[in-house]
């Protein structure tokens, strides 16, 4: 055991962030989980903490495994890895399991599914990352450097929009964010939310006009923005949600003692925010919080250290996409987003969902890692090769 801790490098804060967030995730999902069990197996609520259990496992090994591997070599792995995703996505899109009137994830054996929108969201960044670091130094032209950078970023939206549209909207803005980090023409930024904006309104104005007796996903869209912008909630998920955060005051009712776990579809995934603060309280929602910001603040810690470019871009870009996902989960449960879908990182039950995130870490953790040699051997030059 000794050798193995010995063996684990990077910053160690984000390590214990991990660790606490994976306790967080076993308590809640097998609390959530009962339901499921009763429902589906027989009453064996060992079954779903079990899975998860060897999910979070599988996921710190891959965590563990990207960590070893120095970051400089993500470049052209996941630069081939985007132009993978691509085709997958179009697969999804047509033929992927259909779920809600959406296709988003392709089956696979053992009762998991692989998302490819998690797989498309974590190589885009890390292309973007290398793009803006090859291209700094004319990173302001509109031809050589904003056209090559958002296409990728476009096609990949505009494939995962039609079955998951607030997966599309986050991703579209964190790369706007990291462009914006990137130094690309302010300009050309705005210019673009601009269009979208103008986009988005008539889309919705198209959407509302809709009637109200249809199936399918614009429907489910407009459903969800009418009763967020009517103050219903979302109907009854958005109650039961409400129903346990009040449940929980101050201090919560305590591990496993949560009673909308009953009652609130998805407690283990889109609304485990909500069982958190029942069982933990306004205490325990306010540190998780913590623990995503401390994440997000050592990220930081890791750009204003880290001499690359590409590392930089990598850390800031892989850290904000959890935090921002992190936070959308979690005001989606307090009702200060309309419902979207998205899980909560590293601790909502799932398998790729998870998976992505530890490697996202991972690849924090590798870039940390760098530091410490840096600090260790500060005559060595590095040479970045993005």
């Amino acid at each position: 055991m000794s050798s193995i801790l010995k063996d684990i490098k990077g910053d160690k804060v984000i390590w214990a962030v991990v660790l606490l967030l994976s306790i967080f995730s076993l308590l809640a999902v097998y609390s959530s989980t009962g339901t499921l069990a009763y429902k589906y197996k027989g009453g064996n609520t060992e079954y779903y903490m079990l899975k998860h259990f060897i999910i979070l496992f599988l996921g710190f090994f891959f965590m563990y495994l990207a960590h070893k591997i120095k970051y400089i070599y993500f470049s052209p792995v996941f630069q081939l890895a985007l132009w993978i995703s691509i085709p997958l996505l179009l697969f999804t899109l047509f033929f992927g399991l259909d779920l809600n009137d959406a296709k988003r994830v392709i089956p696979l054996p053992f009762n998991l599914s692989f998302q490819t929108s998690d797989l498309a969201k974590l190589t885009l960044i890390i292309y973007l990352a290398r793009l803006l670091t090859k291209k700094q130094d004319h990173i302001k032209d509109f031809k050589s450097a904003f056209v090559p950078i958002m296409l990728p970023v476009l096609i990949v939206v505009f494939l995962i929009l039609p079955a998951n549209l607030s997966t599309a909207m986050m991703l579209f803005t964190i790369s706007l964010v990291l462009m914006f980090i990137g130094r690309v023409n302010l300009k050309y930024i705005f210019s673009l939310i601009g269009i979208c904006v103008v986009l988005l309104a008539i889309f919705l104005l198209i959407l509302f006009q809709m009637p109200d007796d249809k199936q399918g996903r614009l429907y489910t869209w407009k459903n969800r923005v009418e009763n967020f912008v009517g103050g219903d909630g979302d109907n009854f998920q958005m109650e039961q949600s409400k129903i346990a955060i009040a449940g929980g005051g101050l201090l919560g009712k305590g591990p496993g003692n949560s009673t909308q776990r009953n009652f609130l579809p998805h407690p283990y995934s889109d609304f485990i925010f909500a069982i958190i603060i029942e069982e933990y309280g306004l205490l325990g929602g306010a540190f998780l919080v913590l623990l995503y910001l401390i994440l997000l603040f050592r990220a930081v810690m890791i750009v204003t250290k880290i001499p690359q470019t590409f590392g930089a871009f990598l850390t800031i870009g892989v850290a904000f996409s959890l935090v921002f996902q992190a936070m959308i989960n979690m005001g989606v449960a307090v009702g200060l987003l309309p419902v979207t879908g998205q899980p909560l990182p590293l601790i909502s039950m799932g398998g790729t969902s998870i998976w992505f995130t530890s490697l996202s870490i991972g690849i924090i953790l590798s870039v940390s890692k760098e530091i410490a040699k840096k600090n260790q051997q500060p005559n060595e030059h590095v040479v970045e090769a993005a």
